[in-house]
């Protein structure tokens, strides 16, 4: 008969300790080869111990079970891949968690250090028609409104060659838990009228103060220290505030890492 591995021998060449493997047995993960239904001796079979070595190493990258699961059921071709995708989604929740730490660590000390985590910029922006739609609603409810909106405004704006600029988003008042603005989605077109069918203005020509930000900075709150460094940088350097805040989104935002630049926060200054 095949010889079997005890408990206590797969453990230790598998660098598992025992109550992990009682736990794993338990989760479907890791069942033994044998057990003895007298003695409840369990036995695991000597080619179990690179499955068993491979669970122990996703462990430590403290990665969930059903994941370890999903990965170590896997055929070998395709674990590397699973792999990659997991610690990509690892990688991008630490970098917006540590802009969150930096925006609590400006909000804990009363703002200072603020204009140390931005480099604020000018540039002048020309008069245009934009197509825009105008909302009061909440911050949970802002991120499927606006991007509902400019793909309506994608498809309105296809006859007339498309977007001149990259699309915006105006708060005329807060937007957040408690206020609900209004907000204003924008989307500039690169014509002399705008379709019937929606609505539009001309936004005149202006001077801005921005920021730019990478994907993990956009992200409500840690968002709010951007907003709140332009208008501190406008008020120590004799700018005037003009017209309301907005956030220009130029960065294709699906396809973007956390720490690829896709947003403006910027402020129409004199």
């Amino acid at each position: 008969m095949e010889r079997l591995l005890g408990t206590g021998e797969f453990a230790r060449r598998s660098r598992l300790s025992v109550k992990a493997l009682r736990l794993y047995e338990r989760q479907g993960l890791l069942r033994p080869a044998r057990v003895n239904g007298v003695n409840g001796y369990r036995g695991y079979r000597e080619d179990q111990l690179t499955g068993a070595r491979l669970v122990a190493l996703l462990r430590r990258l403290d990665m969930p079970l059903t994941e370890v699961a999903r990965i170590a059921a896997a055929p070998e071709p395709d674990r590397a891949g699973l792999l990659a995708a997991y610690w990509a989604g690892v990688e991008e929740r630490i970098a917006v968690q540590r802009s969150l730490a930096a925006h609590l660590r400006v909000v804990l000390s009363s703002g200072e250090g603020l204009l140390e985590m931005y480099r604020v910029e000018q540039r002048e922006v020309p008069e245009r028609v934009i197509l825009t739609e105008q909302r009061h609603l909440l911050q949970p409810e802002l991120e499927d409104w606006i991007l509902t909106s400019w793909e309506r405004m994608r498809k309105a704006a296809e006859p007339y060659g498309g977007a001149s600029a990259p699309p915006y988003v105006i708060y005329h008042g807060e937007v957040n838990e408690d206020s609900n603005g209004p907000a204003e989605v924008c989307y500039p077109i690169d014509a002399a009228s705008a379709p019937p069918e929606v609505a539009s203005r001309v936004e005149p020509a202006h001077t801005e103060a921005y920021v730019r930000l990478r994907k993990a900075q956009v992200v409500y709150p840690q968002i709010l220290s951007a907003f709140d460094a332009v208008a501190r940088w406008a008020e120590e350097n004799g700018r005037t505030v003009v017209a309301a805040p907005r956030e220009v989104y130029f960065g294709d935002w699906a396809s973007s890492g956390a720490e690829d630049e896709v947003c403006d926060v910027a402020f129409p200054v004199a």
